[in-house]
């Protein structure tokens, strides 16, 4: 129903804010990502929304990018999750790690978010497998079985996609696993 608010930065109460539009003050819910993007007050301001019904009340849920309100519409779909949970999601961590974390099935990541268990957070990597992380795109797979090894064990090292993908750039394509894994280390130790 409500899909953009534009209007100036009337008042700022974390995590909700309220946008004074031509008159109209709107209350707004936000992910701390976007509360910490926020201009000064009395300044104007665009946000994208997604517009709550409950029998007891009527919510707005502001984002700063089209990426946080597709996420948030995602996680409010998974059963167990509300409005104010995926708000958490949002505000623990960046639509990029949240994809990452669901792209590398990490539930580690989703339990440093606050309200989140180890349940919940296995539920949400199950549900939003193949949704969240599919649309930023894949690191481009590796060329060999070898390399498939080398990069599984720099994932399960803590390194991230993205260093993993670039240290096997660096390496022969007919390299072995152990002999990999020890070039790659090192070149992702300079």
């Amino acid at each position: 129903m409500i899909g953009r608010l534009t209007g100036q930065l009337a008042e700022k109460n974390p995590p909700q804010i309220l946008i004074d539009c031509q008159g109209v003050g709107y209350e707004v819910w936000v992910p701390m990502s976007t509360f910490y993007n926020l201009p000064v007050l009395g300044e104007k301001l665009a946000l994208l929304t997604h517009f709550v019904v409950r029998e007891d009340a009527q919510l707005l849920y502001g984002f700063g990018s089209q990426g946080e309100r597709a996420a948030f519409r995602e996680l409010i779909k998974i059963s167990g999750i509300g409005p104010r949970m995926a708000l958490a999601v949002l505000s623990g961590m960046s639509v990029a790690d949240l994809a990452h974390a669901i792209t590398a099935q990490d539930a580690a990541r989703l339990v440093k978010v606050p309200g989140i268990g180890k349940k919940t957070a296995e539920r949400l990597l199950l549900e939003l497998k193949g949704k969240l992380g599919a649309d930023l795109g894949t690191p481009q797979a590796p060329a060999s079985d070898a390399q498939a090894d080398i990069q599984q064990a720099l994932l399960a090292l803590g390194y991230s996609d993205k260093e993993a993908a670039a240290a096997l750039k660096g390496l022969a394509p007919d390299v072995g696993v152990s002999e990999g894994i020890k070039l790659a280390l090192k070149s992702l130790a300079r």
